[in-house]
């Protein structure tokens, strides 16, 4: 497994240390978030962490809550963490304030998008590596 997984792993625990947590990952391309995420989804188990995964192909927000989102909050287990993964559409207005922390993969020449806790370059996915962007310049607009 990449380092970069072990190592947003470690970041996420530290953020957030316990409870029922919701992490996703998403991107441009849903089934490339779905790699990025399983793999996510096992550091954190080697990590200690209970781990639930979903995947959204569509990034239906709507299902997304009534389908895992609200089983997965009112599940009496606490300290799990449930990975989602999917398109762009998963961080779009209607889910953004869900996510505890959200992973942004992309390949090539893709542009992260600007509210990303964690952005992954998975061109190569046997190696991905984290990229680290300063938005500070930008206008409020970019990557929405």
């Amino acid at each position: 497994m990449a380092a970069v997984w072990n190592d947003i792993s470690s970041e996420f625990l530290h953020l957030y240390p316990r409870g029922r947590r919701l992490l996703v990952v998403s991107g441009a391309d849903a089934e490339r978030s779905r790699r990025a995420a399983d793999d996510l989804a096992a550091a954190l188990a080697d990590a200690g962490q209970q781990v639930e995964r979903a995947h959204s192909a569509d990034g239906d927000g709507q299902a997304l809550r009534d389908d895992v989102i609200t089983p997965f909050r009112a599940a009496e287990s606490a300290g799990t963490v449930l990975v989602v993964s999917g398109p762009a559409a998963l961080i779009d207005e209607g889910t953004r304030g869900l996510w505890n922390h959200i992973v942004w993969q992309l390949a090539g020449a893709e542009a992260p998008h600007s509210i990303a806790s964690a952005i992954v370059d998975v061109t190569d996915p046997e190696n991905p590596t984290r990229r680290f962007a300063d938005y500070c310049a930008l206008p409020s607009s970019y990557g929405a």
